[in-house]
């Protein structure tokens, strides 16, 4: 491929469009181009003594340790940035950085994932829960969320750190003034807080938690997450975002509760004691992504996730993997 304009707008557009059918075909081609045009994978992929052109399968693929992000500017083709999405962490633990060439491949995967799963962001009023994301600059949720309140065309941005009687406060004035339904997107841990704080009806909201509990309470399951909020709030579903800095894309559950990639996304779950083979569908191990929306960095991704993969595409997060620093793929760490 070659980077012209013209031909990354055509790639855009295939990409975006991709169907079932061809998804596999185009992952390969965006892997070969990649592993020539991106200095860091291509090392990687040497590290392990790969050949590209003898890939032939998706399965075949290796996949670039997440780590990779905390240490390296990960560029493919010619390296610049519009924006770069900084992870969150542990106090003086390294931050994964992500450095977006385009950032209207990242409005395009959100604008269209969104849509599929809830509608029109214009129906909506978007309220953001967002301790601790709030207090650094280049939170690739935050922007996510930021994005969706400009696209609705909302003119008070509601977000809110600790002051949950504001928050309330607002939620209540909005369900009395507004036809729009509100959509409020918060970190878990703090909208267990606000579950413990507040117990009304909110059943004529939409809530989504976005993951994060950082120590901050019990480690919970989802599952038992959602059968608090719902408790407390007398919604469902309660929705989940699968998405991470190191991505473009996002997954979201419906009401069953299983995660949903967009077509340009693709799980793979890879056994936890051979990072080369691959689990059967329901079988536990670690989530491996092919994101092709990273076409600029890396689309292919394995992640410190414990999951599983149904025969529909949908996917189950366990949580993180125990002693992922240390795991089965990073001994071949570049």
């Amino acid at each position: 491929m070659q980077e012209s304009s013209q031909a990354i707008l055509d790639l855009k557009e295939k990409i975006f469009n991709v169907s079932a059918e061809g998804f596999d075909a185009l992952a390969l081609e965006v892997f070969r181009w990649q592993a020539l045009e991106n200095s860091v994978y291509s090392q990687y992929l040497s590290h392990l003594k790969i050949k590209s052109d003898e890939i032939n399968s998706i399965y075949q693929i290796p996949f670039m340790p997440i780590e990779v992000f905390k240490t390296h500017a990960v560029f493919s083709g010619i390296p610049s940035y519009q924006l770069s999405f900084e992870s969150s962490g542990t106090t003086g633990a390294i931050p994964s950085k992500h450095f977006i060439k385009d950032v209207s491949w990242y409005h395009e995967s959100l604008e269209r994932t969104f849509k599929t799963h809830f509608g029109a962001p214009d129906d909506f009023v978007f309220m953001a829960l967002l301790p601790s994301y709030l207090e650094r600059g280049k939170s690739s949720l935050v922007y996510m969320v930021d994005r969706l309140m400009e696209l609705n065309g909302q003119v008070q941005k509601h977000f809110y750190l600790n002051n949950f009687e504001e928050l309330m406060q607002q939620i209540r004035h909005t369900q009395a003034t507004s036809p729009k339904k509100i959509f409020l997107i918060g970190v878990t841990y703090a909208l267990l807080d606000l579950a413990d704080i507040f117990k009304e009806n909110l059943s004529d909201i939409i809530v989504m938690e976005t993951g994060g509990m950082k120590g901050r309470k019990k480690e919970m399951t989802r599952e038992e997450v959602h059968a608090h909020l719902k408790e407390s709030w007398q919604t469902f579903p309660i929705y989940s975002e699968y998405g991470m800095t190191e991505l473009l894309s996002q997954a979201y559950t419906k009401a069953d509760g299983k995660f949903y990639p967009p077509p340009y996304m693709k799980i793979l779950i890879r056994d936890i004691y051979d990072p080369f083979s691959y689990m059967p569908p329901t079988q536990t191990g670690a989530i491996n992504v092919i994101d092709l929306a990273n076409y600029h960095s890396c689309a292919f991704i394995a992640t410190q996730d414990a999951g599983r993969l149904y025969p529909n595409g949908s996917f189950d997060v366990l949580g993180r993997m125990d002693n992922s620093e240390v795991r089965g793929c990073n001994l071949l760490y570049i």
